[in-house]
């Protein structure tokens, strides 16, 4: 038996970048449905090699994991436009994600945090997805799309209110753009689905107005395609024509379950049955992860509909601090992974065209230095809120029977206390 995360036989990506009823026919060159052999790869399309559970082939790339820029015919177009500067603050952000990580896995250590869920090696995803977004788009993330808060201007010490206990969320999701963080796996797709099936209805969507017309994201793991939730998310998008698109981040592990366990055939290729065009893209490859997110997020816009898209990426780091990732997995995988870091594969990419100079990376690495003492400022200076704050902000207008619980809570609190003293007996 192969070992999860180790080659095995590749598969053809049944994909199509089609309507809603296309037929899934794979094509020889490039884009949405681009097939690759070993013999004749298509331009900007992985061949197939070893390393992943279901294979690499047919991922969408731009830039390869030594950092050199390849070309595809389809997707070139989506990334003309970024300039220089641009594809620094790309850099910027992913280093400032994995700062984030790197503090809020310490603090947790510390036992200033009850949970951390990192996003370690998902940078590329987040961040290149995230860049691709409109001012008037909308998110749904699940609970480590770290980098698409950072990209949608959410402070990220608010992310760990949520983690410390202090509140459920700590932003305002009109303000970013970025709904609040979801727990429970894989129902978030359907309420991103159910937003933009509200912005088709307010008319929101082909409109021609750049400003105007709006796009939902919904971001979920490997795992959360397992869950009902999703597959119904699936079904109302595509009879619905939703302008939603599906942001699979396939880190193959499920917990301690791998992709092989959860599925036959790459996650991208459910997609096509339900109707939805899907693509799978070098998750490691934060161009290409822009570029394919931009293509989808204009077909939703425009009124095409939604698409699936399978980021196909790695969990570098733990599923969350009380996981322990070397009892299910082999030191030879990791290293695997780790030489397709994302964010060494874009600074190889930038130093090689001279953008890089060792000054902008000590400038980052010292604005990364100054974030990661922020955050952990920011996390030590959260007080306690009163336990009578869980009933607030339940309903947006007053609720008899959450009043009557507040009343009820309140009077059994006072019970412990001494009176005379205003102190806890």
């Amino acid at each position: 038996m192969t070992e999860p995360g180790l080659p095995t036989a590749p598969w053809s990506p049944a994909v199509t970048p089609g309507g809603p009823a296309a037929a899934p026919t794979p094509t020889s060159g490039g884009g949405a449905a681009a097939h690759s052999t070993p013999d004749a790869p298509a331009p900007g399309v992985l061949p197939a090699v070893e390393g992943g559970p279901l294979g690499e082939d047919g991922l969408v790339q731009l830039l390869t994991p030594p950092g050199e820029r390849v070309s595809h015919p389809e997707y070139d177009a989506y990334v003309a436009h970024l300039t220089d500067d641009d594809l620094v603050d790309m850099y910027r952000d992913m280093v400032l994600t994995r700062r984030f990580d790197t503090e809020a896995t310490a603090l947790q250590r510390q036992g200033e945090l009850a949970l951390f869920a990192q996003a370690l090696g998902q940078e590329a995803a987040q961040v290149g997805s995230g860049r691709a977004l409109r001012a008037q788009d909308h998110v749904f993330p699940s609970y480590r799309e770290h980098g698409v808060a950072l990209v949608r201007g959410v402070d990220l010490t608010e992310v760990l209110r949520l983690f410390r206990g202090v509140d459920h969320g700590g932003w305002d999701p009109v303000a970013h753009g970025f709904h609040l963080y979801t727990l429970v796996i894989g129902s978030h797709a359907l309420h991103a689905t159910g937003y933009a099936m509200g912005v088709q209805r307010d008319g929101l969507v082909g409109t021609g107005d750049d400003e105007r017309d709006t796009a939902v994201v919904a971001y979920f793991g490997d795992g959360a395609t397992s869950q009902g939730d999703v597959n119904e998310a699936l079904v109302f998008a595509s009879v619905n024509r939703a302008p939603v698109v599906l942001f699979c981040q396939n880190n193959q592990w499920a917990i301690s379950e791998p992709t092989t366990r959860q599925a036959s055939a790459p996650i991208a290729a459910r997609a096509p049955g339900y109707g939805i065009p899907a693509v799978r893209v070098d998750g490691n490859d934060v161009l290409a992860s822009y570029a394919v997110t931009a293509q989808a997020l204009e077909r939703a816009r425009t009124g095409g509909g939604p698409t699936f898209v399978e980021a196909f990426t790695y969990r570098m780091g733990a599923h969350t601090t009380s996981d322990d990732p070397s009892r299910y997995r082999s030191a030879e995988q990791e290293q695997y992974w780790r030489d397709r870091d994302p964010i060494d594969r874009l600074r190889a990419y930038l130093t090689a065209r001279g953008v890089l100079s060792d000054e902008l990376v000590a400038k980052v690495q010292a604005e990364a230095d100054a974030f990661g003492e922020h955050v952990r400022t920011a996390v030590r200076g959260m007080g306690h809120p009163a336990p009578a704050s869980m009933f607030e902000h339940v309903y947006a207008t007053p609720h008899a029977g959450v009043e009557a619980d507040r009343a009820w809570f309140e009077q059994y609190e006072s019970s412990f206390l001494d009176t005379r003293e205003g102190s806890h007996r």
